[in-house]
């Protein structure tokens, strides 16, 4: 019996539907084959899957297990498609047809059942709005960053046996709602204020024209006169972010895997501070299957490089494109990704190798 279900698959900062089909028919001896470009961490789900359907009383059936991730040429990252799999080869298993073409299925399996966390939640939500599918089950931690996506339905689940439950109609799960307005105006705090900056007048004059102005700023200064101290501050003079870029920031955020689930929608500026040691693919993005720099990491918010001479000049020539344009493009050989990466570059540096050639204490 072949069963499928759809979830999706990271592509730069969007994501692309996959649909999972499961043929299940018999054999002399139990066999679960993944074929549909999947990498080592989609490979392994398959006993991740086992071990999860036999801690939740699921039938696992002794035949052959095909599991096609479709489209076969997109190639499928990370373990989000546990939960996928498991439900649509449980229900090839157990020969029932599951009606489920309105739902999208993300989430990763524990041994035991248990569903965690994934990363790329909000573009997940995204495409599945797109595509018109607009029931979304996610894990429960995921469920505040997916309900940032108006019109879609989004249902929690803690473990496989609840996931199978609901989706066979056995069990009601209510769609997580989720006051944006609200959530957005309680969480839009900073831990410091460009307020508690006491003095440095001109220099402050400085920071709110740049900001004004929406242009980039080099603070030149001996070491201790508060250049890093400011540039921290800087983002609590912008102009609050719009939903809109909200959403984009965050997204972001998700997909390279640094959001705080317990904060699920990012509210205030980016700040993004790179040592200077940083290779060109921390800064622009890349990687086998590219994803987000620390240029897209401060998209909408304030990109700060301290001691700007300790950085290599090839380092800082590859900041030409983002920089001119608001975008990178990373070329490999299985494609282009573009990454959004309008920011504000913030740089501080001393006037010379000892730092103290302006005197002392000036700004």
């Amino acid at each position: 019996m072949i069963t499928r279900l759809y979830s999706a698959a990271l592509r730069g900062v969007d994501a692309l539907e996959v649909e999972v089909e499961v043929n299940a028919r018999d054999s002399d001896k139990p066999l679960t084959l993944i074929v549909g470009l999947p990498d080592a961490a989609v490979r392994e789900s398959s006993q991740r899957v086992l071990s999860a359907m036999a801690a939740s009383a699921l039938s696992l059936g002794l035949g052959t297990k095909t599991v096609n991730l479709a489209p076969a040429d997109l190639k499928k990252e990370g373990p989000s498609f546990d939960l996928p799999i498991a439900l649509a080869m449980a229900a090839a298993c157990e020969g029932v047809k599951l009606v489920a073409d309105d739902f999208m299925v993300v989430g990763e399996l524990g041994l035991d059942g248990t569903v965690r966390p994934v990363k790329g939640v909000l573009a997940i939500a995204l495409e599945a709005r797109n595509r018109g599918r607009l029931k979304l089950i996610v894990p429960e931690a995921n469920m505040a960053e997916a309900a940032i996506v108006e019109g879609v339905d989004v249902f929690g689940v803690t473990s496989l046996h609840q996931a199978w439950k609901f989706l066979n109609g056995e069990e009601a799960i209510a769609p997580f709602r989720l006051d944006r307005k609200a959530y957005f105006e309680s969480h839009r705090t900073y831990e410091v204020d460009f307020d508690e900056v006491k003095g440095q007048h001109h220099v402050k004059r400085a920071l709110e024209v740049a900001v004004a102005g929406g242009h980039n700023l080099l603070m030149v200064g001996p070491p201790g006169t508060g250049k890093s101290m400011l540039a921290k501050r800087l983002a609590t003079i912008m102009p609050d972010m719009t939903e809109d870029e909200a959403i984009e920031a965050t997204k972001i955020h998700s997909i390279s895997g640094n959001l705080d689930l317990k904060r699920a929608f990012l509210t205030t500026r980016p700040f993004r501070s790179p040592h200077h040691t940083i290779s060109d693919a921390g800064l622009l993005g890349g990687g086998t299957n590219p994803g987000p720099g620390e240029v897209s990491l401060a998209h909408h918010g304030i990109l700060f490089l301290d001691e700007l001479p300790e950085f290599r000049r090839q380092t800082l020539e590859v900041m030409r494109q983002p920089l001119e344009d608001g975008h990178v493009t990373i070329s490999r050989a299985v494609g282009s990704l573009t990454f959004p990466a309008r920011f504000m570059l913030v740089a501080a540096l001393n006037p010379c190798p000892q730092g103290f050639a302006l005197g002392r204490w000036a700004a």
